[in-house]
Formats: structure tokens, sequence, C-alpha cells
């Protein structure tokens, strides 16, 4: 059965699955993200705080998202871990608009690249500037260089400037995530 798996993923007739963490500090947009990203007939008009977390799916052309929502609150924090084996994927939002907990960011950032069960692995990270549409908001560039994104050598990651509640520059990430994706799950 396997062999079949193969080939329908290679003549594109069988969609692969990808575990996606979404991670990210409480308030920084992660469940209106992952609401957009869903197609339109499913998405909620309310959107309410994670606690704990979700499990939501979406697809794209090549590949089917399992993404697990994960609160941001501090309390919540430490059960991350649980479930980084299962990851093949993380989204990191950031409230771009949010500077002073640009610091607390970076530093849940450190520990999850230091973590045993990521660090030697090579995910995709793709990193979502949030709240671009906010006064405050700093480029994805200086968020880039807030977090010290450039030190990231040994995984692939992308930053993208992103209004969650436009729809504004998901589409871009989950097109990076998508091809990142299957190159390395293939």
């Amino acid at each position: 059965m396997g062999l079949f798996d193969k080939l329908a993923g290679w003549l594109g007739l069988k969609k692969k699955e990808v575990h996606v963490l979404c991670l990210g500090l409480d308030n920084s947009g992660k469940t209106t993200i992952i609401n957009k990203l869903k197609p339109s007939n499913a998405q909620t008009q309310d959107i309410v705080p994670t606690i704990g977390f979700s499990i939501e799916k979406f697809k794209t052309s090549s590949l089917s998202f399992t993404v697990f929502d994960m609160s941001g609150q501090g309390k919540y924090r430490d059960l991350w871990e649980h479930y980084y084996k299962e990851g093949q994927a993380i989204i990191f939002v950031i409230d771009s608009s949010d500077k002073l907990r640009m610091v607390v960011a970076k530093e849940e950032l450190e520990t999850l690249l230091n973590h045993p069960d990521i660090k030697h692995r090579r995910l995709p990270i793709l990193f979502f500037a949030n709240k671009m549409d906010l006064r405050d908001a700093v480029s994805s560039v200086k968020v880039s260089q807030l977090l010290s994104l450039e030190n990231i050598k040994d995984k692939p990651w992308h930053i993208c400037a992103s209004d969650a509640l436009k729809g504004e520059g998901l589409q871009e990430g989950v097109d990076w995530l998508q091809g990142t994706s299957y190159v390395i799950i293939l």
C-alpha cells in the first residue's frame, strides 16, 4: 500500500498531509489567521481567544494541512512542547504593533528553537508579522531584526507582513509554506 500511496502522491491524486503548529503570544492573531485560511463557508464570524488548543484543517492545491492552534497565554505555553514531535512545519505569529511584548515573543521563539524535539529537525517556519493595519505596527523587516531571525541558519524560514482581519499577506505565506513543506515531506 505504501508504494500506491507514493505513486498517487507523485501523480497528484492524493494530497500529502502536513501537521502545522501555529504558535505565538496571546492576542497575536493566530486564530484569526487560521480562520481566514479556511474556505469562506467554513469561517467563523466571532473569533474568541483559544484556551488550550484547537485543531483546524484546510487544503491547498497539493497539501492538506492539519493546524494545531495553540493558546499563547503564558500559563498554556508549556503545553506547546507536547506537540513538537508531531509538527512538520511551524507558523509563528507576531503582533507587529506590540513592541513591548516583542521581547517575550523572541524568548518564546528561542525556547522553541532550542527544544530537543525541534532543534535538530529541518522544520520550515513561517512568520506572520501580523496586525500591519495598526498605526503602531513595525515593518516585517523590523520584526525580523527584533526577533533576530537572521540567526536561524538550520531551518528554512520566511516572514510575511499580514493583516489577518482582511486576509492580507496570508496567501503569500501559505504559498511559501506549501512549496517548502512539499519539498521537505517528500
